[in-house]
């Protein structure tokens, strides 16, 4: 059995209350209309109930929410409907679960086949497949700014995507943090999957414990918990370094900004409302 989220709202407010739903990095939102006009948004976030707590207590708007428990081959029926995704000219981020045709289908439509660089992912009980805007949105930063011999950290690194996608990149190590803990495993296993698992490592514990500052820190989480660590995500950009942050919305950030002084905003790229935001540490 698998722990599984409901979520209640109303159709005006449906559309908002499912983007915040992706911004916590789930792989799928089910939506149910129901005769008296509620309509019940159904995700996961894994079994971890203290985990699921905490992530649904970070959001900026309080959700009539509570938890039930599927059958496994209800919760991953998404699974039949995931697909390879292109990022950028030549990422795809494929699910371990699609057959090699169909991979090969959406490489060759790339401008430059030979030059792609497929990485296949499994996020089991985590987060990220690498389709949600702000996921798009990091690689693309990451893929611009990453020099080969770079070290980058990941905070809220869910399946590792992020972490091994700069690794595939030519990052020389990548750590990953999360506060999920079945993230370690599943991200381990990505990271094998991509050959870069003497490269990788990942822990639950908190920042303050990462000693090594980075070239490239990205976090993809919301607002609230941004402002929270801004300290630590300075502490931990090297100086000249780059601080990728990206679960905030596009017209929306001025506060994670004011907390991340006196780093200094770069660049920017928006992806569907959302906003990966890059901070020189000079």
């Amino acid at each position: 059995m698998t722990l599984s989220i409901i979520v209640r709202t109303t159709p005006i407010e449906v559309e908002f209350v499912s983007d915040l739903l992706w911004s916590l990095g789930v792989v799928a939102v089910e939506e149910h209309w129901d005769p008296d006009g509620i309509v019940r948004l159904q995700t996961s976030l894994g079994d971890d109930i203290d985990v699921v707590e905490q992530a649904m207590n970070s959001l900026p708007a309080k959700l009539d929410w509570s938890t039930t428990t599927v059958n496994d081959a209800v919760a991953n029926k998404w699974r039949e409907f995931a697909r390879p995704t292109v990022i950028g000219h030549r990422i795809v981020i494929a699910p371990v679960w699609c057959d090699d045709q169909e991979v090969a289908e959406v490489v060759s439509s790339l401008a430059n086949p030979d030059q792609a660089i497929v990485i296949p992912i499994e996020p089991a009980s985590t987060f990220g497949m690498g389709d949600h805007p702000t996921t798009k949105s990091s690689l693309l930063m990451i893929e611009k700014y990453l020099t080969p011999g770079d070290v980058l950290i990941d905070v809220g690194c869910g399946s590792g995507v992020l972490g091994i996608g700069a690794l595939r990149l030519g990052a020389v190590r990548a750590i990953g943090m999360d506060i999920n803990p079945s993230c370690i495993a599943v991200s381990q296993e990505n990271a094998r999957l991509n050959n870069v698992a003497d490269r990788w490592s990942v822990t639950t514990e908190p920042l303050a414990v990462i000693g090594l500052p980075a070239d490239i820190v990205v976090a993809n989480i919301l607002a609230p918990a941004l402002i929270e660590l801004s300290s630590e995500l300075k502490r931990l950009t090297k100086s000249h370094g780059l601080l990728v942050i990206s679960g905030v919305l596009a017209e929306h950030y001025e506060h994670v900004a004011e907390a991340l002084a006196p780093l200094q905003e770069c660049d920017r790229i928006e992806y569907d409302g959302w906003a990966a935001v890059a901070f020189r540490n000079n």
